[in-house]
């Protein structure tokens, strides 16, 4: 049987993914379907209720790509009980009828580069570990291109004086990285939309700067949190979060040693995935006089929910504003909106008194 490869969906990191799995995989490779309304739908249908929404997103995701024909789903497990919602995702899948095999490449965090040699194997016999290392290192570079370049983008399209330049920009670039023909091809893309970036007109204004912090899922995929920053643009926020692939494969184990140290006032133990990160983070913002914060969730979010008193706690002692969004099914777009006002008006009010 023909073999169909298809991924879940992450905010754009399914460009990088996509561009490796068709180098290093001789299978048709299906690209997962844009996260919607029926998406969310298909995932709430069929999961467990008290379940969380970055559950409910991958499931509906994989039940579209079924209908669509893919047979071998890819998973990624996080540092939390979702790193073990794959067993339960495939179970729910298979009595549903579904024929598939699922190859779960992380598991609570932690992969074992053996056992992710094997699984890739099992896909495609002529797996070659050599040409993957290659596109690997690639794909690797495309991230950190990528997220080096939304940092510059959250920063600055708040200003642009022609309005949906940076987006327009951003889908060019994203479309060129997918064909990219090699490592220096790559690079002098990477440059070229670098400059391009900068060149943007951009209004001279008074800024107000806003951090994003949360759950890893709600933050990196824009259909989970209604694309929050670029409702925040639309006031002229400048935006920093600091959550994304390049954290997460690269720096947390080193960030996460220096976060301990500056939350051992509150905390001495972990509380799961990025809550204490979250604190860290929370303080590092107070310190460096950002007008306000932003916490963000999915419904059901265990250690961030445990984390939020102590965030309570630090943004009264640093006197730094703090609004929590939690999402679900029944979050409201119309809700935000009018929240995210009443927050911007009064950080607003706060800087004009300052």
């Amino acid at each position: 049987m023909k073999k169909i490869v298809t991924y879940p969906q992450m905010g754009d990191y399914n460009v990088p993914i996509y561009y490796l799995l068709t180098h290093i995989l001789h299978c048709e490779i299906k690209r997962p379907p844009k996260i919607s309304d029926k998406t969310v739908e298909l995932g709430n249908k069929y999961s467990p209720t008290f379940v969380c929404m970055p559950f409910k997103y991958t499931l509906g995701t994989f039940l579209e790509s079924l209908e669509e024909g893919a047979n071998v789903l890819i998973q990624l497990g996080g540092g939390c009980r979702y790193g073990y919602y794959y067993a339960l995702q495939q179970e729910i899948l298979k009595e549903q009828g579904y024929s598939f095999e699922m190859v779960n490449l992380v598991t609570a965090g932690k992969s074992d580069i053996k056992k992710i040699i094997k699984d890739f194997k099992s896909i495609d016999p002529s797996f070659s570990i050599f040409k993957s290392a290659y596109y690997l290192w690639i794909t690797i570079k495309m991230i950190k291109y990528m997220d080096k370049l939304d940092h510059q983008i959250r920063k600055n399209i708040g200003f642009e004086q022609n309005k949906g330049e940076h987006l327009q920009l951003k889908k060019e670039m994203l479309t060129h990285f997918e064909h990219t023909k090699g490592y220096f091809h790559l690079l002098f893309t990477y440059l070229f939309y670098k400059r391009k970036f900068k060149k943007i007109p951009k209004e001279k204004k008074k800024r107000l700067k806003v951090g994003i912090i949360g759950e890893l899922y709600t933050i990196m995929e824009p259909f989970a949190n209604y694309d929050l920053e670029i409702m925040l643009s639309k006031y002229g926020i400048e935006v920093t979060r600091f959550t994304n692939a390049t954290y997460l494969l690269f720096k947390k184990k080193r960030k996460v040693k220096t976060y301990l140290k500056r939350v051992k006032k509150y905390a001495k133990n972990r509380l799961g995935a990025d809550a204490l990160d979250n604190v860290g983070r929370l303080i590092y913002l107070g310190e460096k006089g950002y007008d306000g914060v932003i916490h963000i969730k999915s419904s059901f979010c265990t250690p961030e929910i445990g984390v939020m008193p102590i965030l309570r706690r630090v943004s009264e002692e640093y006197k730094i504003p703090l609004l929590f969004f939690s999402f679900d099914t029944n979050t409201s777009k119309v809700g935000i909106e009018t929240r995210i006002e009443a927050f911007y008006d009064m950080i607003e009010m706060r800087k004009q008194n300052e």
